[in-house]
């Protein structure tokens, strides 16, 4: 009696199973094409541009002036006394430290502020994703990555990317 019932169980969920596969519509979103694709990024790089663009360049001006005391060390070093070769290194040792511990704040900065944006960004797109899939009826919206195979149209991703460039 007990293995006749557990036979009537397994052929209900097996029977059962397919349909409730079915009855659910799936999309998908490759999030690396979207994020390649929105027109927002390049806002993006520009507003970083702009804040960080006079933290780069005084970056920029030690390194050339750190090359421009090696290049004097090298090419006067016959000429200098032992006292001037030694103020020049430490100058350089000193600049060179000034240097790495500048460039270091800078790429945490740069780095924190880019995933900031990046956040914004993320949220924007979430929220189109879930705005068409309530418009299209989607039960399910998967990242493309997770799946081995998908049919074209129930790729949403192209989607996703016009209506974040029309400024859904």
């Amino acid at each position: 009696m007990n293995k006749m019932l557990n036979r009537a169980m397994m052929v209900l969920v097996l029977l059962g199973a397919p349909l409730a596969a079915h009855a659910e519509k799936i999309a998908v979103v490759d999030m690396q094409a979207v994020f390649e694709q929105l027109p927002q990024r390049e806002q993006v790089n520009e507003t970083l541009k702009a804040e960080f663009g006079d933290r780069v360049a005084a970056v920029q001006k030690m390194q050339e002036e750190l090359r421009g005391l090696l290049e004097k060390q090298q090419r006067d070093a016959a000429l200098m006394s032992e006292s001037q070769k030694t103020d020049m290194m430490r100058k350089m040792e000193s600049m060179k430290a000034e240097l790495q511990l500048k460039g270091k704040a800078l790429d945490e900065d740069m780095r924190r502020r880019n995933g900031e944006e990046q956040n914004k960004l993320l949220l924007e797109v979430q929220k189109t994703i879930n705005s068409i899939a309530e418009k299209e009826q989607y039960d399910m919206v998967l990242q493309r990555g997770a799946v081995i195979y998908v049919k074209p149209s129930a790729d949403i991703s192209n989607k996703v990317v016009e209506a974040l460039g029309k400024g859904k």
